[in-house]
């Protein structure tokens, strides 16, 4: 292991290498072992994605159940999303073994088209049907033959939000029409648009209302990241000081992903002993990196959305953005025009809103073009 970063940015790679979310995974471990559906809610790569394997890592060792992920960002339609609970499927079943050979049976009878990863050898399930009513038919038939196992099964969706923008428009009654017939198969609905996933599962109008438990996943605490932090440099015979790790918590804002990423960089460096002033340097040095891409965005925006953008990096966090304050304060122009900038910031996603204490506030999604644009 000397030689394996240990601060992994994608994927999930073991208990040993994921921080915390201890209250977090007995919840979600407690929802679904009592047949409640679950709705995790947080921001794109904060680390939901891991936390749905690490728990279901530890339902497979426990042999307490099947364990499917299923990844909806990129679909668009049923279709799609068939495909990719059928891909799911294929690739959990072992195809030597009793169940696999039971689900490539059943499969052959919903007429699919199978291919091979020339690379990795992973199967790849697709349908090719003239209607919308067979994708029906074959989403409702996998999800009954799941649901008919000897064991339970737990089917995480993730980035769930994006069925509400399928172009099918009856996806959200259709699946929930589905889901309430299975007694066998809990869910968890994972997304990181807020505000998405607040409408499908909060309101009354909507078929998902009230039908499961919300976790919401915050930053990590400094504490527990920061001890993460430090024990692993310490296994791989580094020192880093106090100081230094509460600079990275500091500038990353505890966010996982920018996190992972400003330790990956420092341990990849190969030094030694990192103080505060190393950690400043590789920051810098991320940022530059980046420099090309961001300055591509500055050429998708009009003036008025990237100087808001600007100002909201400044700010780090804009509760009043119509504020007169606000407005005078970075030559914003008038609160109509700042009103289009965020609608647009916010359909295009460089901008995101949530709450704290203090109330409801805007941010910079990406972290490191927040600090960038802090520089500016």
């Amino acid at each position: 292991m000397n030689g394996k970063n240990p601060f992994p940015v994608v994927g999930y790679h073991g208990p040993d290498l994921f921080c915390d979310r201890k209250k977090e995974a007995v919840v979600l471990m407690r929802n679904l072992m009592g047949g409640q559906n679950t709705t995790l809610i947080s921001l794109r790569r904060m680390g939901k994605t891991a936390l749905i394997h690490h728990v279901f890592e530890r339902i497979t060792t426990e042999k307490q159940g099947y364990c499917l992920y299923v990844d909806l960002y990129p679909t668009g339609s049923l279709s799609e999303m068939t495909r990719q609970l059928a891909t799911a499927a294929m690739n959990l079943f072992p195809q030597k073994k009793r169940i696999g050979k039971k689900f490539i049976s059943f499969l052959k009878g919903l007429r699919p088209v199978i291919k091979y990863d020339p690379l990795t050898g992973a199967p790849e399930v697709r349908f090719e049907y003239a209607t919308a009513s067979d994708y029906e038919i074959t989403l409702s038939a996998l999800l009954n033959f799941l649901n008919e196992q000897d064991m339970n099964v737990f089917l995480a969706f993730d980035e769930f939000q994006v069925i509400a923008s399928y172009a099918d428009g009856n996806t959200e009654a259709l699946l929930r029409t589905m889901i309430q017939q299975l007694n066998n198969i809990h869910f968890i609905f994972s997304g990181s648009n807020r505000h998405m996933m607040n409408e499908i599962f909060h309101d009354t109008k909507r078929p998902f209302f009230a039908s499961t438990r919300i976790v919401s996943l915050p930053a990590i605490s400094a504490e527990e990241y920061g001890s993460f932090i430090v024990d692993r440099f310490t296994e791989k015979k580094r020192i880093i000081t106090q100081e230094a790790v509460d600079f990275i918590l500091g500038w990353t804002r505890r966010h996982t992903y920018y996190t992972q990423s400003v330790c990956n960089t420092l341990y990849s460096s190969g030094k030694k002993n990192i103080d505060i002033q190393w950690v400043k340097a590789m920051c810098g040095e991320i940022l530059d990196e980046q420099e090309k891409t961001f300055l591509q965005y500055r050429h998708l925006l009009t003036a008025n959305q990237w100087q808001f953008l600007m100002a909201v990096a400044k700010e780090g966090r804009v509760y009043r953005p119509h504020s007169s304050e606000f407005l005078e304060k970075y030559s914003l122009g008038t609160p109509a025009g700042v009103a289009r900038a965020l609608d647009s910031l916010l359909t295009k996603e460089m901008i995101y809103e949530d709450s704290d204490s203090s109330g409801r506030y805007y941010s910079v999604y990406d972290l490191f073009l927040s600090r960038w644009l802090e520089r500016q």
